[in-house]
């Protein structure tokens, strides 16, 4: 039988909580021959959503360019509401900001992979990503930054 302070960790849901596609510059972009470029953002954010509730999201932007035109631009954010209970809040952050997105973050890549290639372009895989070295990194710039709560990044 579970004590009433033992450590807490379920995944209550796993869900998309924003997709968006535009193509601006649609159909003349689409007769171009030359290859676009490609820049992804990513973000994490994680908020209370009840008492030893909360979601985690991550966000992913990919702009597609042909010189200053944009052919695609996909915003995605997939979620997660996770159970955490009775951890130390050192290590409450890390698993907000490390195994949280671990679990979240395939689910973005495929969604973005989707939406992608449902819109008639060859998908734009997101590579892998190491959320503890992120995490670290920016635990290090709150540091010297004087420290905010939230977590949001950009690879």
């Amino acid at each position: 039988m579970a004590d009433n302070n033992d450590p807490v960790f379920q995944i209550q849901r796993v869900y998309m909580k924003e997709a968006s596609l535009e193509q601006p510059n649609s159909p003349a972009i689409l007769l171009e021959q030359e290859q676009p470029s490609v820049d992804i953002q990513l973000g994490v954010e994680a908020q209370q959503a009840a008492e030893g509730m909360f979601e985690v999201s991550v966000s992913a932007t990919v702009t597609t360019k042909i010189k200053d035109r944009t052919v695609f631009l996909v915003e995605v954010k997939q979620a997660g509401i996770f159970e955490i209970r009775n951890l130390p809040a050192e290590q409450m952050q890390a698993v907000m900001g490390i195994a949280c997105p671990q679990i979240v973050y395939p689910y973005l890549r495929s969604n973005v992979a989707d939406v992608i290639t449902r819109a008639g372009f060859p998908p734009v895989h997101l590579a892998e990503i190491n959320f503890q070295a992120m995490y670290e990194q920016q635990q290090a710039e709150q540091q010297q930054a004087g420290g905010a709560s939230r977590i949001i990044t950009n690879a």
